[in-house]
């Protein structure tokens, strides 16, 4: 699991959100964003920003009304997003894709250091490559688990499963993962 920033309390950052604090839903969005964007990207490929941008939308909307602790929270907004997921998967198919033009992306450059971007990049992508080549059940269980942090009970109740079988989709996926890693040659290190 990825660990929270050391720096915030994301506890009090889901209160103070709660009560409609700004700060406190910015420390949880940082917290939470590029987990559930990982999670999306796998269910939906490349519209999952849209689909996080909605799921956040809909949190601003509801967190009022939203009782629970850090790891309810976590699972709250992890099974908005896979509903936006599959409603955005059920679209698709009545919507032709409008791609963007690569002269409009280049026009937006980035000021990281391109050689760890690109190895990063590299890394991320062979990593969710191994893991969407899992079973989807695996797939999702280790996604929810390993990249979003939710515990087993609550990444059952994103499934719609018991915590048991989450729990043995998620080892099952993470031993795949580990045969992979070993059989895989790539280190990502000097091949950028």
């Amino acid at each position: 699991m990825i660990p929270p920033r050391a720096d915030v309390d994301l506890e009090d950052a889901l209160r103070a959100a709660s009560r409609g604090e700004e700060a406190g839903f910015v420390a949880l969005y940082r917290d939470m964003q590029p987990r559930l964007l990982r999670y999306a990207t796998a269910l939906i490929g490349a519209e999952a920003e849209d689909v996080t941008a909605e799921t956040w939308l809909q949190v601003a909307r509801d967190l009022r009304g939203f009782d629970g602790d850090l790891d309810g929270f976590r699972g709250w907004v992890s099974t908005i997003c896979r509903n936006r997921a599959m409603d955005w998967a059920r679209t698709r198919t009545r919507r032709p894709a409008d791609p963007t033009d690569m002269h409009t992306l280049a026009e937006h450059p980035d000021g990281t250091d391109a050689h760890r971007s690109v190895v990063e990049g590299m890394s991320t992508q062979w990593a969710m490559a191994q893991i969407l080549a899992l079973p989807q059940t695996e797939a999702e269980a280790v996604l929810l688990r390993a990249v979003v942090g939710l515990d087993a009970p609550t990444a059952a109740k994103v499934l719609g499963k018991r915590a048991g079988a989450v729990r043995v989709a998620a080892h099952r996926g993470l031993k795949k993962l580990a045969e992979a890693i070993r059989d895989d040659r790539w280190t990502g290190e000097d091949d950028a």
